[in-house]
This record gives C-alpha cells, structure tokens and sequence, in this order.
C-alpha cells in the first residue's frame, strides 16, 4: 500500500500542470495531506527508533527530490512552500502516531 500511494503521489507531483484539473484544492493542503498520510502508512512497517527516524528523514528527502524534478517538469518549479507542507505533513502524523501510541500503552 505505502509503494502504491508513493507512486501516485510521485506521478501526480510530476505531471505538467495543464494535465491536472483546474479545480484542484489547495496544493499545501494537498503536500500536507499526501505527506501526511504517506507517513503514517511508513511508521506502520517499522517500530524500531532508529529506522522511524530513518523514514521520516526517508520521506522528507524522497520530498526534496520530487521537488527538484519538477524543475525538469513544464510548468513546474521547485517550491520551498511545497516542502515546507511535505515537513509539516511528516511531522504532524508522526506526533500523532506518537501520541497514539503513548495513549495506548497507558491504557
């Protein structure tokens, strides 16, 4: 499911943007959401701390480079917007998953 929702999300970063419908929502919500949901379907194959760490850095760098591509892209630029959505994205799903997590153990 995480390689399937990596790959749209990479063909839909990827495309000009006269392929993409003009009534699309807010693209940082869109970055924030993608990203987002992307993490949470990476932290639920992995518990180990170190390899957390490394998928959330994974996922944060795997952003960067869709963001550089679409430079190659027609149409499309690199955004730093866009990665400041990718990183708050990853970051606000890991300190759920966290959350979640703790609540669960107390419990």
């Amino acid at each position: 499911m995480f390689a399937g929702a990596l790959a749209v999300l990479v063909a839909g970063c990827l495309v000009p943007n006269r392929w993409l419908p003009a009534n699309m929502p807010n693209d940082k919500l869109l970055h924030f959401g993608a990203f987002a949901g992307l993490t949470l379907l990476a932290l639920r194959l992995t518990r180990d701390r170190v390899d957390i760490m490394l998928c959330l850095a994974g996922l944060l760098l795997a952003g960067w480079l869709i963001e550089c591509l679409q430079q190659l892209v027609p149409d499309r630029n690199f955004s730093w917007p866009d990665m400041v959505a990718n990183a708050a994205g990853i970051a606000a799903a890991a300190l759920c998953s966290a959350a979640y997590a703790a609540i669960c153990t107390v419990i």
